[in-house]
């Protein structure tokens, strides 16, 4: 059978997979037993595969799965819940509007801003099992795809990999919208920080086509580098039996998906 294409988001207390039409998610509650659900996504325009359109839409999913996984898994917690990384998330909305309003080059004040975009991140890692879950959403998925073959903590499609993509984009955006008149300059940005994740989006699924080419090293190198020392840790076998059940969800509702369709 042919493999499908899965993602993935680590949960502060599980993990959570999407396939083409389906979700699966598994938590391990207080009580210290696995809950697992699934459903159909929400799509968003499902045949468009115009360029720098598809990107922005196929994120738009995957953020939407949210409500509905919490409806039907209430155990389920958000990494971006915490107190804490809300508060990293304000934090860091203001260093890079702070940023983005000097004097500094266009190369210096987006890569402070991809450093203030990562503090959320950093904080919610810090602490708790969200790095461990993000380990064994990798391995989990890798070793699927790879027919049982044992996979490593780090992806090759995980989202920190559009990290170098987008600091460059961004750059790039920023450089332009400094150059609109004053008083549309904030509307340039807006459009520009859209155009910037959809270019990156692009950037990203023509470095999965090209692996070994230079130019995608080069710019997987970032991504590659915070999986591998901040991003993801080894799971336990317990986080990994959540995982596990997260894919089994996902893959079970892709079957029962085609099923109902009569394909």
């Amino acid at each position: 059978m042919e493999k499908l294409r899965l993602g993935g988001m680590a949960l502060q207390n599980g993990v959570l997979v999407h396939g083409p039409t389906s979700w699966g998610a598994a938590v391990r509650d207080d009580t210290g037993a696995i809950r697992a659900a699934a459903g159909r996504k929400r799509t968003f325009a499902p045949h468009v595969q115009t360029p720098l359109v598809r990107g922005p839409l196929r994120l738009a999913e995957a953020f939407a799965l949210l409500p509905d996984v919490r409806r039907a898994l209430p155990e389920v917690r958000y990494p971006f819940e915490r107190p804490r990384v809300a508060a990293a998330v304000v934090a860091g909305s203001a260093l890079a509007a702070a940023a983005r309003r000097s004097t500094l080059s266009a190369l210096t004040r987006e890569s402070i801003a991809a450093i203030a975009a990562l503090a959320p991140a950093a904080v919610a890692l810090r602490g708790g099992d969200l790095s461990r879950y993000h380990g064994a959403e990798h391995v989990s998925i890798g070793t699927y795809e790879r027919d049982g073959e044992p996979a490593p903590k780090e992806h090759d499609r995980c989202g920190s990999h559009l990290l170098g993509p987008l600091l460059i984009s961004s750059a790039a955006a920023s450089a332009l919208a400094a150059r609109a008149p004053v008083g549309s300059r904030g509307a340039a940005r807006l459009a520009g920080a859209v155009g910037a994740v959809a270019v990156s989006v692009e950037v990203f699924a023509w470095m999965e086509r090209h692996p070994r080419n230079p130019v995608s090293r080069l710019l997987s190198r970032p991504g590659h580098e915070l999986q591998r020392h901040l991003s993801t840790q080894d799971p336990t076998a317990d986080q990994l039996a959540v995982a596990e059940a997260a894919l089994a969800a996902c893959l079970e509702a892709e079957a029962a998906a085609v099923e109902g369709s009569g394909t």
